[in-house]
């Protein structure tokens, strides 16, 4: 099994599915090595509770599931600030940025995704704000003056879940709408204006990005006026204070690709997690999982999906073979009052 006599669990990724993997492995395996590599400075927090930052919650501490201490009473190495650069699944070794090599018996690719970012956009990154770490949160909290509008493009679920957030706080969001609004949800079309009348409805301002011709720039604003300025192809232009981009996640994947494991879009598994190596598995939003039902692999996306993969994941890893099963409606909805309803809002 491996060069010690104890197994050596690695996870990449220090998010709710690596972090809830740890814990099943610790719980049923004491006697194993367990590490979590992780290129983030901070522990593991719930990124879907970032909303918090705008309400008035900055404190780093306030986040985190567990203290470091937990880490060492459990005996879970945590390797932090950490870059993964490649794996080597024929060795089992696993290449760290500084020239470290790690072995393992069992991995669990647990690395998650990051915003998507379209190529036409690509020219302006840097006057758009992020939001995907507790960093890049709490700098865009203090871009903000107080009232201050935001300009947000795409609009998928973890934007609008952001928006919500800020309208309560007292911020002004004019969303640009385009296909991704309301991603990971598939929303027909004819069945689009009442979701973004709903959307309205919040206090977001929607724009069409369609009906403009889409964004041809994003300047920085003139003196005197908001900090940033979109200009769309049909002359018209939109100012705010910081412009933020929502379109959907794209996998971490990128010390993946020499691997040799079946990869598309995520690394493929089966409905038990397995890749295509034996001893390598995936959880989270980095891994597109067989459906049988379907017959195609896809992605499952949400805070419940995330930590149950984990969690099944770790179970196989030590020899059991539970296939991963979604209970969530994945359908989005209005309630009785008008308001949307969206299961990956589960953490209100």
């Amino acid at each position: 099994m491996s060069r010690l006599s104890s197994p050596h669990y690695v996870i990449i990724g220090s998010g709710v599915a690596g972090n809830h993997a740890a814990e099943l492995l610790r719980d049923n395996s004491p006697d194993s090595r367990i590490t979590i590599i992780t290129n983030n400075q901070l522990l593991f927090y719930n990124r879907y509770l970032l909303p918090r930052i705008f309400l008035g919650s900055e404190d780093w501490r306030d986040f985190l599931a567990w203290p470091a201490s937990h880490y060492n009473e459990r005996k879970i190495v945590m390797r932090r600030a950490t870059w993964v650069t490649s794996i080597d699944p024929a060795q089992r070794l696993i290449m760290l940025g500084h020239n470290e090599s790690i072995h393992y018996d069992k991995l669990l690719i647990a690395s998650g995704a990051r915003g998507y970012f379209p190529e036409e956009l690509a020219d302006y990154r840097a006057l758009i704000h992020g939001f995907g770490s507790y960093e890049q949160a709490i700098a865009t909290k203090r871009a903000l003056p107080d009232g201050g509008t935001v300009v947000m493009l795409g609009g998928d679920m973890i934007g609008l879940d952001l928006a919500r957030s800020l309208i309560a706080a007292g911020y002004r969001v004019r969303l640009v709408s385009g296909e991704m609004t309301f991603w990971p949800h598939q929303i027909a079309d004819e069945q689009r204006g009442q979701f973004c009348d709903a959307v309205k409805a919040m206090g977001i301002e929607v724009i069409r990005g369609d009906q403009s011709g889409g964004i041809r720039a994003i300047e920085v604003g003139a003196s005197g006026l908001p900090a940033r300025r979109v200009l769309f192809h049909d002359g018209s232009d939109l100012y705010g204070d910081v412009v933020m981009s929502f379109m959907g996640l794209v996998p971490a994947i990128e010390f993946m690709i020499s691997s040799g494991l079946d990869i598309e879009r995520g690394v493929l598994v089966s409905t038990t997690l397995q890749s295509s190596d034996p001893n390598i598995y995936a959880a989270g939003d980095v891994c597109q999982i067989w459906s049988p039902e379907e017959q195609r692999y896809r992605f499952y996306y949400g805070h419940h999906n995330v930590r149950a993969m984990g969690i099944v994941a770790a179970g196989n890893m030590m020899g059991a073979s539970e296939p991963f099963v979604s209970t969530w409606n994945e359908s989005l909805r209005l309630d009785q009052q008008g308001y949307i309803d969206s299961p990956f809002w589960e953490c209100d």
